[in-house]
């Protein structure tokens, strides 16, 4: 553990880093294995691109590239992290845990390495976690907070409903002591368990073992009910924005950036307009990297900053939502200072494109 002494600071954002595989499958590619056209794909969805992993690249290589980037737009040495939290679905293997892989390829000797699974609210999830564990334990002092998928291995290229929608990436942030009034405030997290079955990979696991049945027949693919799905994130975001406003008596005037998962740009931005949210404070990446999971939230957060969104001292609503069901939300006071740097040279670039390595985004 660090043995610096125990600050009373707030715990904010000091870093970010992203990270999209080099391959990458446009609408083009995916349409005739599903039977439709390029243009439905972008009707329906808004996804128009999406990366995807190398047969050889699991999702702890992923989170690592995010992770080290994001360490070195925090300014500290891999070294100093106290603690390790992986967001996934997709973890390398049943066990160990993915941070525990992640920990081993990236040198963070220090840190106490875990995964938290909340599907697509992991990173959300997995940062609660992280911020309470820094505000409680006197020894402790950074954390890296990465949300990573690998879908590609677990969809079905014939399944319309997964196939145009989920892809590969990782986002990472390093969260530690931020000064004045910045930083994580408001966390509210739920779950309704009774709605798991509306996505999941039902075979692989201890009530359903693989087995050459559950391999013929799919059951180790992503298996979604689209209209259940939809029907969930149509109530809970625009609940999520409402309560969160409601209970730091602020208007949507008030909130600088919306940070979301990403499961379809064309339902958020439709819910969006619905709750009246300014287009430009609404931030979209899904056309672009597709719904990475437990990373697109995070993958978001990065982008705004990169794109200059996030003014100092400004206030970003985080709303995620996702499998399980869970769902959760979080005001955060932004510090940083909207700096790009590509890993691994120092370069600074003047606005955010999709990153095929990994990307240092500093936040202080």
């Amino acid at each position: 553990m660090n043995n610096s002494p125990p600050t009373t600071s707030p715990i904010g954002v000091l870093g970010m880093g992203t990270y999209l595989p080099h391959a990458l499958r446009t609408n083009e590619d995916v349409a005739t294995s599903v039977g439709v056209t390029p243009d439905w794909i972008t009707e329906r969805t808004g996804v128009r691109t999406r990366h995807v992993a190398a047969p050889d690249e699991a999702a702890s290589e992923l989170a690592a590239a995010a992770v080290r980037a994001a360490v070195a737009a925090a300014g500290i040495d891999i070294d100093q992290l106290d603690v390790l939290i992986a967001a996934t679905s997709t973890p390398d293997e049943l066990g160990p845990s993915t941070a525990c892989r992640i920990q081993a390829l990236t040198g963070a000797r220090n840190a106490a390495a875990l995964d938290v699974s909340a599907a697509c609210s992991g990173w959300l999830f997995a940062t609660r976690v992280a911020h309470d564990w820094l505000a409680q334990d006197p020894c402790a002092r950074y954390a890296a907070v990465v949300g990573v998928e690998a879908y590609s291995k677990f969809i079905d290229p014939a399944d319309r409903g997964t196939a145009v929608l989920f892809a590969d990436g990782a986002a990472a942030a390093v969260v530690g002591p931020v000064p004045g009034d910045g930083g994580f405030a408001g966390f509210r997290l739920g779950s309704d368990g009774t709605g798991a079955h509306h996505v999941l990979i039902p075979a692989g696991g201890s009530r359903v073992p693989a087995s050459p049945d559950t391999l013929g027949g799919h059951q180790h693919h992503i298996q979604m009910d689209g209209r259940a799905v939809r029907d969930f994130i149509a109530d809970i975001f625009p609940r999520l924005v409402s309560e969160t406003l409601a209970r730091h008596r602020l208007r949507l005037d008030d909130i600088d950036a919306f940070i979301t998962h990403q499961p379809n740009p064309v339902l958020l931005r439709g819910l969006g307009d619905s709750i009246g949210i300014p287009p430009n404070r609404l931030v979209i990446v899904g056309d672009e990297v597709g719904n990475i999971g437990a990373a697109s939230a995070p993958y978001a957060l990065a982008t705004a900053a990169a794109r200059g969104l996030l003014p100092l001292g400004g206030r970003v609503l985080i709303a995620a939502f996702g499998a399980g069901v869970t769902w959760g939300s979080a005001l955060l006071n932004w510090t940083g200072a909207p700096a790009i740097r590509i890993s691994p040279g120092p370069a600074t670039v003047p606005a955010p494109t999709p990153a095929r390595k990994p990307v240092a985004q500093r936040s202080s």
